[in-house]
């Protein structure tokens, strides 16, 4: 992670709710969302319906953003005991403690295919969670179901087009972890990776036409060491693996492992559409 400095959006939203004042890591989680949910022009009064909420770091700017009158449904097929170092449940305790807890309803354990709501939400938001998706068809069936369910969709995930060597390290490591999933089941997350490209296309499919794309900076982030760490953890795994597999999961480590000596993590991609 490189050098942290709390800006005055942040600052401000840590005075108003009391929320992460003694939590260094999510401070910095917090900065990046409240970034990407300006990119995404939530306005107040919203009800928006987040999909993956996961421990609610993008949930709270959502809430912050929409104001007392706004209300944000947060949904994720996880269960509360999942996640770590604070379950999903346990984060969701304390922000609904705080003074956002009435503008937002948790709802854990819960598959969207089987969600239904009779209201039009003003704006679906996917944030960081689409690399938790096997398969291009599983995105491509939410985004044509929240086609019929909302006015606007804003998504945001790593930028795989790093422009920075600082930023391999994180790329290598997320192709590591997906090639990990292909070959060795487990439940990570990093199940496959998609770009912005892609996204894009499968938008278009689903019939939302694109209507702003942006980069928002992460790259103080602490998810690229994250992700090194847990890959370098798992390499013994890849031994069963086929000799071809082997050779290039081998030659992302080695391109992951050479240190720059001030590595970071990937940027944001936002894409906006109606």
């Amino acid at each position: 992670m490189t050098s942290f400095q709390l800006n005055e959006k942040t600052a401000a939203f840590l005075a108003n709710y009391k929320l992460f004042e003694d939590d260094v890591i999510q401070r910095v989680q917090l900065q990046h969302r409240l970034s990407l949910v300006e990119a995404f022009a939530i306005q107040t009064g919203m009800h928006v319906l987040e999909i993956g909420c996961g421990q609610g770091d993008t949930t709270v700017a959502i809430a912050d953003a929409v104001g007392e009158n706004g209300f944000v449904t947060a949904i994720d097929i996880a269960s509360p005991d999942y996640g770590a170092p604070l379950t999903l449940g346990q984060s969701a305790d304390r922000i609904m403690n705080s003074a956002l807890g009435k503008r937002i309803s948790f709802q854990f354990e819960t598959d969207f295919d089987k969600f239904e709501s009779t209201a039009l939400f003003d704006m679906a938001v996917l944030s960081h969670c689409s690399w938790y998706f096997k398969r291009p068809e599983d995105v491509l069936h939410y985004f044509k179901k929240l086609r019929g369910m909302t006015k606007r969709l804003c998504f945001a995930e790593w930028d795989l087009d790093f422009t920075s060597m600082a930023q391999r390290a994180h790329f290598c490591a997320a192709s590591i972890l997906a090639l990990y999933s292909n070959f060795i089941n487990n439940d990570g997350n990093i199940q496959n990776l998609f770009d912005k490209t892609q996204i894009k296309q499968l938008l278009k499919q689903a019939d939302f036409q694109i209507e702003k794309q942006l980069v928002v900076d992460a790259t103080y982030l602490q998810d690229g060491q994250w992700e090194k760490s847990y890959a370098n953890s798992i390499r013994q795994q890849f031994s069963h693996a086929l000799p071809m597999i082997q050779t290039l999961v081998n030659s992302y480590y080695e391109l992951m492992n050479t240190s720059t000596g001030n590595e970071q993590s990937l940027n944001s991609f936002i894409l906006c559409a109606h």
